[in-house]
């Protein structure tokens, strides 16, 4: 089996997860810089076998696209013309973030390190899409 690649897509930042290749258990992959992602991400298929993206679908509370999705449709678009035979869906990301502070807090982050390595909630949010839309699948 391949692996299922997450994206948490921010404006300045990237939060990826990825399953092991049994899909069994997703796990924080990284942070990067989002005008890296599309070449970062495209090297990464290269080594790694991926038969599927899972990019967050940044949505108000309310059910209303957030000011961040025509940002994220940019970029599943220019996904989708350059590597057709990885599928790109979304993924509804609502309450993540806070999920993932929540997990940072519950899990020892001390508040220095919360405020100093604000990647890693975007790694870890990547990460509870993607556990998400495991569990969705079963």
């Amino acid at each position: 089996m391949a692996r299922i690649l997450s994206i948490d897509y921010g404006k300045k930042r990237t939060g990826l997860a990825v399953t092991d290749p049994l899909q069994l258990i997703a796990n924080g992959l990284t942070t990067v810089e989002t005008k890296d992602l599309f070449d970062f991400l495209s090297q990464y298929v290269v080594r790694e076998e991926v038969e599927q993206i899972v990019i967050g679908k940044p949505m108000q509370t309310s059910g209303q696209p957030s000011e961040n999705l025509a940002r994220v449709e940019n970029f599943v678009g220019r996904w989708r013309n350059a590597h057709p035979a990885i599928p790109i869906d979304y993924y509804d990301e609502r309450f993540t973030s806070v999920l993932a502070h929540r997990a940072m807090i519950e899990g020892g982050v001390k508040k220095k390190a919360r405020r100093e390595n604000k990647g890693l909630v975007d790694e870890i949010s990547a990460t509870i899409i993607l556990q998400d839309y495991m569990n969705s699948r079963k």
